[in-house]
């Protein structure tokens, strides 16, 4: 999941795209030295794609269809204000657009991106994550696709579970009941300890309750998208989840998602915006829930022989992994992290674009996306993330994982963080129902936003 920034620009600039194209490309039978003076760009998102992987693009691209890749980095922060303004510039536009697969909607919705549907079965068809899919496809239609998920799964202090007593559970009830039986033994006796650490806005972790339940965040009806928070199934989760606040977590009312990590590790450091220490923490939970790539800040400090710089060593007695589960012998459905990719609507370059898709969604570079720790598009190839606890526990928890609804304003919802503010709300409420129907009419407006 990552973060947006409003949608009020993007409707009335993205209104107007509507799809061309030109020319022909080497897929197409032509020759690659027909190509020789073209080139078309791909945004990517975040450094997420190592250098590695943007190597075999590029030379890829060149051999296939004798045209040059260029490729351009752009920052979660402002992904979306860019985007805005240069999807609907054909001279500007970039060709190919990697976006977080909650911001698929956004401009899937209004025409930005072109319609994938007869490529669809080539690039991969059903075996594709069926829910990025969803996410990039109005009315049936697909114009984005998914280029890589990430999981969300539980990090714990097995050493902590083991002096509490707690075995490992295997529904999400025995899971819930763990927790809190872990942070009323707190058997170290730390001040503020939590069973389970989950912030007090961190609506991104705490969605899997609901999700759990057969509850969910909004819903399609009659055409208008609604919230469905006072929804009989997602109260449930939300019950469950106030239990937690009150019972399992002394994680702060404000937290969010962010650096749950340093709150499992013996010690840690805050790091500001510059890399540099703003302060220190200490240990504090004994379970915590955050995307698999997480480990790699996960473990005993030690300093590299290479480097000379301290890195986070995984010590298998101290630290375990678990996929949250459910109640019906499956995985709990957790929000799946990871982006979109599709072709501007606006590109001159159609053919080509379409030719770096079929690279992208080839054997080869969606085993390479896994041997790089990005888990693959296409299920097919999900073992190569590897056979370790930390690639297990991914793909297992993918396998049952959710989106944010693919409704046409779900941006405005994030951004004006009504869902951190209901969440916030959860632990001192007296009724649950009539806060739920309240955030309600509040979001259902915003979900219809073009």
């Amino acid at each position: 999941m990552k973060k947006y920034l409003g949608i009020a620009a993007i409707t009335a600039a993205a209104l107007t795209l509507s799809a061309c194209g030109s020319g022909t490309s080497a897929e197409s039978g032509s020759n690659p030295s027909d190509n020789a003076d073209r080139s078309i760009t791909l945004w990517l998102a975040g450094g997420d794609t190592s250098d590695e992987l943007r190597g075999y693009l590029k030379d890829t691209f060149k051999a296939k269809t004798g045209a040059t890749l260029k490729i351009e980095e752009q920052g979660w922060g402002d992904l979306v204000t860019k985007m805005t303004t240069a999807l609907p510039d054909a001279n500007n536009t970039p060709d190919v657009v990697e976006m977080g697969n909650t911001q698929s909607p956004t401009f899937t919705n209004v025409g930005a991106f072109a319609d994938l549907s007869d490529m669809y079965d080539e690039l991969g068809g059903d075996k594709l994550l069926p829910s990025f899919v969803e996410a990039g496809s109005v009315d049936g239609k697909k114009f984005a696709l998914p280029y890589y998920f990430g999981s969300r799964y539980m990090f714990t202090r097995k050493d902590i579970w083991t002096e509490a007593g707690v075995a490992t559970p295997t529904t999400l009830d025995e899971f819930n009941a763990g927790m809190k039986s872990i942070a009323d033994k707190n058997p170290r006796e730390i001040k503020n300890f939590s069973g389970f650490f989950l912030g007090g806005q961190d609506w991104r972790n705490g969605v899997s309750w609901i999700f759990a339940n057969g509850g969910d965040l909004a819903k399609k009806e009659n055409g208008k998208w609604v919230s469905t928070l006072a929804d009989a199934k997602t109260l449930k989760g939300l019950e469950q989840l106030r239990d937690l606040y009150k019972n399992a977590s002394k994680a702060p009312s404000d937290a969010k998602d962010a650096t749950p990590w340093l709150y499992i590790n013996d010690a840690d450091e805050i790091l500001g915006d510059d890399g540099k220490p703003t302060g220190k923490t200490s240990l504090a939970a004994a379970t915590i829930m955050a995307p698999g790539w997480a480990h790699w800040s996960i473990g005993d400090l030690k300093k590299d022989d290479a480097t000379g710089k301290d890195v986070r060593t995984w010590n298998e007695d101290t630290f375990g992994t678990l996929v949250l589960p459910g109640n019906d012998g499956k995985p709990a459905p957790v929000l799946a992290g990871g982006s979109n990719i599709g072709i501007s609507a606006k590109s001159k370059n159609q053919d080509l674009a379409k030719d770096l898709m079929r690279i992208i969604f080839s054997e080869e570079y969606q085993n390479m996306l896994g041997g790089a720790g990005l888990g693959p598009a296409n299920s097919d190839y999900v073992n190569s993330l590897g056979d370790d606890q930390f690639a297990k526990a991914a793909i297992a928890s993918a396998s049952n994982s959710k989106l944010t609804p693919a409704a046409p304003g779900w941006a405005s919802v994030e951004t004006s963080l009504v869902l951190e503010e209901f969440f916030g709300k959860l632990r001192d409420a007296t009724d649950l129902a009539a806060l739920a129907k309240q955030y309600d009419e509040k979001i259902t407006p915003q979900l219809n936003l073009k």
